[in-house]
């Protein structure tokens, strides 16, 4: 073939449909959305504009215009029914949603000595910034919006290194040290004051598979009750149950339940 003929070839190679999806939203739009929900929650540190009091109901009104007008837009891309509603419900779990997060601020601040201020905690811990995206994402994905929270959260995960499938359910007052490694199946259940470290993995052992040998999404990934604490590097497997204010040590292997106070360390050698 000459060099016509092939790249003639590949134009109609390539611009055969894939199959895989015929509406997508765009990333670039909701990475934009997603920054105006970080300056929605905190106008103080995500909102350059915001100079003075005076300018905060104002920065706050157009955010919620620009927001509303883009949600709407890329719900519209990805979702059945009426995104202009979708996108209104989500803003209307805004003031919620802040207030969850400033619990997971005062769960770092209790638990790491490192820091003593609240700002330092939202400008610099990645937890922070997983959890604007991981909260965020869960809220659209509860009211059956697809494809776009993943999408967020990924967002996340590129920038922390922390992996939180938006279909997880986690309580208040939630603390990761560090962050690097986590992972967070989609059926875990979180509860409150709950703190894991870095390396931490809640995720499955098996699959059940359907017909067509496909993977079923079925509750498969643990459930950590309130007041536990996983050290770093710990793997906890499948749909078990670690029960309130019990321990888990670091780099050990869970996969039997583990009852309220229990510890789970390595064995000394």
């Amino acid at each position: 073939m000459n060099a016509k003929e092939i790249l003639e070839k590949n134009v109609d190679l390539l611009a055969a449909d894939t199959g895989c999806c015929s509406r997508l939203p765009s990333v670039a739009r909701l990475r934009r959305a997603i920054e105006l929900v970080k300056a929605l929650l905190f106008p103080e540190f995500f909102d350059e504009t915001v100079t003075e009091p005076s300018m905060r109901r104002y920065s706050i009104g157009v955010n919620l215009d620009r927001l509303h007008a883009i949600l709407s837009e890329q719900i519209a891309c990805v979702a059945d029914g009426d995104a202009d509603a979708m996108a209104l419900r989500f803003i209307d779990s805004l003031p919620e949603m802040r207030r969850v997060l400033l619990t997971d601020v005062e769960a770092v601040l209790a638990n790491d000595p490192a820091v003593d201020n609240r700002g330092e905690i939202i400008f610099c811990y990645p937890v922070i910034l997983a959890m604007i995206h991981y909260r965020a994402a869960h809220a659209l994905l509860k009211m059956g919006i697809p494809v776009i929270p993943r999408i967020i959260t990924e967002m996340a995960h590129s920038a922390t290194g922390i992996d939180i499938h938006p279909g997880a359910t986690i309580g208040e007052y939630f603390a990761i040290d560090h962050g690097t490694g986590v992972v967070i199946g989609q059926t875990c259940i979180i509860g409150n004051h709950v703190t894991i470290y870095q390396g931490v993995t809640l995720g499955s052992r098996n699959f059940t598979f359907d017909d067509a040998g496909l993977p079923i999404s079925r509750p498969r990934h643990p459930i950590i009750e309130d007041h536990v604490t996983i050290y770093s590097n710990a793997s906890v497997l499948g749909r078990i149950t670690v029960g309130h204010h019990a321990t888990i040590g670091g780099n050990v292997w869970v996969t039997e339940n583990v009852e309220p106070y229990g510890k789970v360390v390595q064995a000394r050698p």
